[in-house]
């Protein structure tokens, strides 16, 4: 099974232990610099996750960023929800770009990933 996030939508549980795939989208990608960011970014981009430490304020965040360093933009809070506080208790999980479209105007950019998490 795939999942998809949407913002809008409710939050997931967490992926079942033998799911180790999800596709989502990356959010947050047409501000500050990061539009030159993502007219670098190919299918097949290995891309870093970063998540937020624990906020009383704030939900869990996990940060999408380039290989070089650069931020990227952030997961959707749906994904954030239980990938966060999987990733501080010290999962691991890779990242993949699997497409890019609506390049042709900043706003309209989609950035699917694929996040695998490891099974160990």
């Amino acid at each position: 099974m795939t999942h998809l996030a949407r913002e809008d939508a409710p939050l997931p549980p967490p992926l079942p232990p033998e799911e180790l795939r999800c596709r989502t989208n990356v959010h947050g990608t047409v501000f500050a610099a990061r539009t030159s960011v993502v007219t670098r970014l190919r299918a097949g981009d290995a891309l870093l996750l970063v998540p937020d430490p624990p906020s009383a304020d704030e939900p869990p965040a996990v940060w999408v960023h380039v290989a070089g360093g650069d931020v990227l933009g952030h997961v959707p809070v749906q994904v954030a929800a239980w990938l966060a506080p999987w990733m501080l208790a010290g999962g691991r999980c890779r990242a993949t770009v699997l497409a890019v479209r609506g390049a042709d105007v900043a706003s309209w950019n989609r950035i699917e990933i694929e996040l695998e998490r490891s099974s160990g």
